[in-house]
């Protein structure tokens, strides 16, 4: 993609903007009352060579659609808090609910060329983040996003004028020493835009540019865009029924048939061997905080399998202000507004921090798929989904385990009927504990297809006999002490 093939001069005299203006600005109105009345969102990303003009931009979507719905962020260089955790976390945080529109200005467009430019990052590091934003707006897409890429491009020469003119401006933005840096090196800045517009432009997610000399141009080319990207989006879901994800080739992996669920510990070396481990853990949580490494750890498994336990003891031997717990039930009205995996996002601790969620992301692909609460197309593409977040997890830096929690039905039917006579426990047991009983063989089958899909390198499954409570408290301590000693080291 060539910037320079988008400087035509266009001038719009201002009977043609009065004229077109009035009815664009009616259609503009009514697409967002259309979206605010649907299961729908858009997210508008606005970036350029051109600051000045992306300001106002913006100020124009706010003057022309109802700002009541409107979302805006700016996302420049990222804050110390933001430091603290992976890149896309703030991104992910800000998404719009649905019948909204949310505006992001700079964000990863801005990330990946200010990388380039002032940080001199590798060719590595920048395909690994290009892989993020397609993924990341794939998923955006699939769930009912409509994703408008705007980038305002000025030739150099006009917006030096531009820039001499903001710096005199009595209100609103004025240009700033950042600015007239960034004119220095536009033909650079140019450079990078067109490789990144290149590699991240997409059906579901284009890149429109906007010239920017005029601005009655700029602001009718960017309006009408952003209409005919709503009524597309709108149109699309009103008549296109969703589509099923091919199926992958890869077998059940049989690893709970394979399990040996009769190991067992002696209450003495039980209790030796988990006096020594948590020691071990308080010590790594200790250091693991000092030296700004997090830990992600996922807890899945059947009900009454001993999840809370082994919480339990994990969490005696740490801080309280090292970790947090996360139980994951149903999602809210205001979870189910986003994409799903935007409640996990939003959990996830700074680095240091210790992250526990009993019960996980991985609901999509289990209890959702099993109970019907998600369809079929949104539970196959959660696979690809979830080894995604995954990895920009276990790529910035975090310590990542997932641990099935595996008993047999008989040991669950013990437990069962042990909490209906324990009063303290009773609370543990429902109806619907019993009603999941009924499709075990559902979730299995489920749970031998998630291991098979979401099993890698930087995230494996570890599979725990869990039958003996003692015995999978120990695994599961040592399990994790292992992994910090190794990333520590």
């Amino acid at each position: 993609m060539r910037l320079d093939e988008f400087e035509d001069g266009h001038n719009i005299s201002e009977a043609e903007y009065e004229e077109r203006e009035s009815g664009l600005r009616v259609d503009l109105l009514n697409a967002q009352f259309d979206l605010s009345r649907s299961d729908l969102r858009t997210l508008i990303l606005v970036a350029g060579d051109d600051r000045d003009g992306c300001h106002e931009l913006i100020d124009l979507f706010h003057e022309w659609l109802d700002a009541r719905r409107l979302d805006t962020q700016v996302f420049l260089e990222r804050s110390v808090e933001e430091t603290r955790y992976p890149p896309f976390w703030r991104y992910w945080r800000a998404l719009p609910a649905t019948g909204r529109i949310g505006i992001y200005y700079g964000a990863w467009a801005y990330d990946a060329i200010a990388g380039q430019l002032f940080e001199k990052r590798s060719e590595k590091r920048l395909a690994r983040l290009v892989a993020h934003v397609q993924s990341f707006e794939r998923l955006l897409a699939a769930e009912g996003t409509a994703i408008l890429k705007l980038w305002v491009h000025t030739p150099k020469s006009e917006l030096g004028k531009r820039l001499r003119k903001a710096k005199k401006r009595p209100h609103g933005w004025r240009a700033t020493e950042a600015d007239e840096r960034l004119h220095a090196l536009h033909d650079e800045v140019v450079e990078l835009a067109e490789d990144l517009l290149e590699r991240t432009d997409a059906p579901h997610a284009p890149w429109v540019v906007v010239e920017g000399g005029d601005d009655a141009y700029r602001d009718l080319t960017a309006a009408e865009a952003l209409r005919d990207a709503l009524v597309e989006r709108l149109a699309a879901e009103a008549q296109a029924p969703r589509a099923v994800p091919a199926r992958q080739e890869e077998e059940p992996s049989g690893a709970l048939v394979a399990l040996d669920l009769g190991a067992k510990l002696e209450s003495r070396e039980y209790k030796r061997r988990l006096d020594v481990a948590q020691g071990r853990l308080s010590d790594l949580s200790i250091e693991a905080r000092e030296r700004n490494v997090a830990t992600v750890l996922v807890f899945e498994g059947w009900d009454a399998a001993g999840k809370g336990g082994v919480i339990r003891r994990m969490t005696r031997a740490m801080a309280a202000q090292d970790y947090r717990v996360f139980p994951i039930a149903a999602p809210t009205e205001e979870e189910r507004a986003r994409p799903y995996l935007w409640r996990f996002w939003r959990r996830l601790g700074p680095r240091g921090r210790v992250t526990i969620f009993d019960r996980s992301w991985y609901g999509r692909v289990l209890v959702e798929r099993v109970e019907g609460f998600a369809d079929e197309a949104e539970w196959r593409r959660a696979y690809d989904e979830i080894n995604d977040f995954e990895r920009v997890l276990t790529e910035d830096g975090a310590v990542l385990l997932k641990f099935w929690l595996q008993i047999d039905r008989e040991e669950q039917l013990r437990r069962f009927e042990a909490r209906e006579k324990t009063p303290y426990k009773k609370y543990k047991l429902t109806a619907e504990d019993y009603r999941n009983r009924a499709r075990w063989d559902e979730y299995t089958e489920a749970a031998e297809e998630m291991f098979a899909r979401t099993n890698s390198m930087n995230a494996p499954w570890a599979l725990v006999s869990a039958n003996d409570k003692r015995h999978a408290r120990v695994t599961v301590i040592e399990a994790v002490c292992a992994a910090l000693e190794r990333a520590l080291k």
